[in-house]
């Protein structure tokens, strides 16, 4: 199973799809760094030599920002937003949509599962 950027990729894939299960690339992505690395899209990720996934690592390094690094850069813009109170800031704070979602229904992948009100007891029947 090859390994880039620290990612153990399908290796019966062709190359191009099984590079976008490394965070941050996507369709587009992975053709431009294939083309730069000089590797046949076609080509099953199992069936890379070293020299290619070499390659293919450097011009990870050289065209794009991927794994650790862009989850620490997303992480950092959302704390920046939180600290100047702007709006998209506060919905973030409060676990709310934040690109302007309809959240009176659905939304539920945000705010988390429904919170039922508290079921009324009833009054104990004298005996």
């Amino acid at each position: 199973m090859p390994r880039i950027a620290g990612v153990d990729i399908p290796p019966q894939k062709r190359i191009e799809a099984s590079l976008q299960y490394i965070y941050g690339i996507g369709p587009t992505m992975a053709k431009r760094v294939l083309a730069h690395a000089q590797v046949d899209p076609d080509k099953r990720a199992h069936a890379l030599s070293d020299d290619e996934i070499k390659r293919i690592t450097q011009a990870l390094q050289q065209i794009a920002v991927i794994e650790g690094d862009l989850r620490r850069e997303v992480q950092q813009n959302i704390k920046r937003l939180i600290a100047i109170n702007c709006y998209r800031g506060i919905r973030h704070r409060k676990g709310l949509p934040v690109r302007g979602q309809r959240t009176r229904t659905n939304a539920r992948t945000r705010k988390g599962p429904k919170k039922l009100p508290a079921a009324k007891k009833k009054a104990p029947t004298p005996a």
